[in-house]
């Protein structure tokens, strides 16, 4: 296996080249519904299709969600296996939003799914679960090393279940979400020009000035659009980090679609106004 460029590398040229915007793919029944389309297979293809050619050769990142793939069974993951195969021929770069999180052999089969660089659903980094301990990861934190993929690690989220074990106090003061940023700075230390290893930080959660996110790594920050958040709160919540956020939008976009015009002028509108936040700082 020929490893890629590191992530981390790739994936702050794309952001200096490209904006950060990351659009998720999303293909929920009640957003196929809108856009005129049946909750099947062949609906399912057109919306992603219609994504693909909307977004990847002028955004940063596609996000898709592999359970509203994986709920058609094989002939939804052979649809996801062309969506991630188009994204990236057309330069865009793959996160699958999978959250995968598991044990040993169990936890590197997952691994080889999307970090093998010969893997039908290889994508450029994977969204993961540390909750069983976050050397539980280490199978997919080896082979993302060893093909140039990356990973984004649920650190502090969005959703308010998510407080219960992630604002968690441990021993010594340090609360889990605190921990996993701790971990993953260590995993990036040294690299240039942006470490490979992630975390998922919301970006409704307000001011996290109390958290040390700067971990030399990208941060996905899902919460822009339809769950409340705005372009212009980024600098506030991430502070000087900003510069290294990958803000993800998906209904906030998707909802315009099924015109391909629509799509790109709503992409181009949150990427100019992330910019300009950003730039602020």
């Amino acid at each position: 296996m020929t490893a890629l460029e590191p992530f981390g590398a790739r994936l702050r040229r794309a952001m200096d080249e490209r904006g950060p915007l990351c659009v998720g793919i999303d293909p929920h029944a009640s957003l196929l519904s809108e856009w005129g389309l049946n909750d099947d297979v062949a609906g399912l293809e057109r919306f992603s299709r219609t994504v693909v050619e909307a977004m990847a050769d002028r955004v940063a990142v596609l996000k898709p969600q592999s359970a509203f793939f994986e709920r058609f069974g094989s002939r939804g993951l052979a649809v996801l296996e062309k969506t991630v195969e188009e994204a990236r021929a057309a330069g865009a770069l793959i996160v699958m939003d999978a959250k995968r999180g598991d044990i040993g052999s169990t936890m590197a089969a997952y691994a080889e799914a999307f970090l093998h660089k010969d893997a039908p659903l290889f994508s450029d980094a994977l969204t993961v679960s540390p909750y069983l301990g976050y050397g539980s990861l280490s199978p997919a934190i080896a082979l993302a090393r060893e093909s140039g993929a990356g990973l984004f690690v649920l650190a502090l989220t969005s959703n308010p279940e998510g407080g219960e074990v992630q604002h968690a106090v441990r021993a010594g003061g340090r609360n889990i979400g605190a921990t996993m940023l701790a971990h993953l700075a260590a995993e990036n230390a040294g690299e240039e020009p942006l470490g490979s290893f992630g975390a998922v930080v919301g970006a409704t959660l307000g001011d996290l000035s109390s958290y040390d996110l700067d971990i030399n790594g990208p941060l996905l920050a899902p919460g822009i659009g339809a769950q409340g958040a705005t372009p212009a709160d980024l600098p506030g919540v991430f502070g000087a980090a900003v510069r290294n956020v990958v803000p993800n939008v998906s209904r906030g976009v998707l909802r315009h679609g099924p015109e391909v015009g629509a799509l790109r002028s709503s992409a181009d509108r949150f990427a100019e106004e992330i910019r300009a936040a950003v730039m602020a700082v």
